[in-house]
């Protein structure tokens, strides 16, 4: 492989990828390749990507746990300023690891990437000052196919870094905070989520 190291199957979960770049730096600065189809394709990831995203999130927000209930996208996520604890939960029919999470911390210095597969529900909390946060999607984006999770359902179990609180069965943000005390900011949709088993009863 040229320009990137892939840790595969992390959390031991099946599909689910971190990313390495090579940085190729001196006192100028530095140069990285940050997508190369060849390079993906020579690690076994035959993807097309069709649209790329960006957002912008100041310290506490957390996004999520959201996924694409008829057209589940694949996602190739990082971080080009700030820091983010970003976390993938298996939602796959079948999968031994359903219900499953795993989380990574991407970062400008540390430059990795998640690869998050299709049938995972997916969010991130920022623990920076500010953060921005880009990723690659393999289909496009359509209205009203989204849906989620709750961020702190106790079945998921989901260890957010640097958040205290005690989940008193609701599952908005109040009660929670960051240790150096900001507060967890989440849309109002984010709060309103159910628990994986109350989402996909039967």
């Amino acid at each position: 492989m040229g320009q990137i190291t892939v840790e595969k199957n992390v959390g031991g979960i099946d599909g689910l990828c971190v990313i390495t770049p090579a940085v190729h730096g001196d006192s100028r600065g530095y140069f990285m390749e940050t997508y190369s189809q060849r390079d993906m394709a020579e690690a076994g990831l035959d993807i097309t990507f069709v649209q790329d995203n960006q957002s912008f999130s100041t310290k506490g927000v957390l996004r999520g746990l959201h996924f694409q209930k008829q057209y589940p996208q694949t996602k190739l996520v990082r971080v080009i300023r700030g820091r983010v604890f970003d976390v993938a939960v298996d939602l796959r029919s079948g999968s031994n690891t359903y219900g499953k999470w795993f989380g990574v911390e991407l970062t400008e210095e540390n430059k990795k990437q998640f690869l998050i597969p299709k049938g995972f529900a997916h969010g991130f909390l920022v623990l920076s000052d500010v953060a921005e946060f880009c990723y690659k999607c393999d289909d496009f984006y359509h209205p009203n196919d989204e849906s989620g999770l709750a961020w702190n359902d106790p079945e998921i179990g989901i260890v957010w870094p640097e958040v205290v609180g005690k989940y008193t069965g609701s599952t908005d943000s109040e009660g929670y905070k960051l240790v150096e005390g900001a507060k967890l900011n989440l849309s109002e949709k984010d709060k309103l989520w159910s628990g994986i088993k109350d989402t996909f009863k039967i």
